[in-house]
């Protein structure tokens, strides 16, 4: 694949600095990865992620005027989700609630949710207490 910005191509990982990777590309081209660009996660040291000699795929960025090839790993992957999210089924209801009016089903959350804040008042107080005696 040419080497043009938007592609994703092989690479070489030719060299490792505190802020990024240079890549050996096709047609004998360079780019530098910057360190930001490297995974989805934080990364404090380049070394952590990468070593000498290491095939990625990069992504190219962009080519400046004087040929300066700026690339990325992390845009190349997509992002793996860790945790997936809570699927909800919003056809489901309980029988109660099928028959409420709009200003019941409002009552109802606005009485739960201050019962809840309620609850969260007390535990944080029991803490906020406990800490206090601990010190002492």
């Amino acid at each position: 694949m040419p080497v043009l910005v938007g592609n994703v191509v092989e690479g070489t990982v030719t060299g490792i600095t505190n802020f990024g990777a240079f890549i050996q590309l096709p047609e004998g081209k360079t780019g530098l990865v910057h360190i930001s660009e490297i995974s989805h996660d934080y990364v404090n040291n380049v070394s952590d992620y990468l070593k000498k000699d290491q095939a990625v795929k990069v992504k190219i960025l962009s080519i400046s005027d004087e040929g300066k090839i700026s690339l990325s790993i992390r845009q190349a992957e997509p992002k793996k989700s860790k945790t997936m999210p809570v699927e909800i089924d919003w056809n489901k209801t309980d029988d109660k609630q099928k028959f409420m009016s709009f200003e019941d089903k409002m009552a109802k959350f606005l009485k739960d949710s201050s019962e809840k804040q309620e609850q969260i008042k007390k535990k944080e107080t029991k803490k906020g207490f406990g800490a206090k005696s601990r010190r002492a």
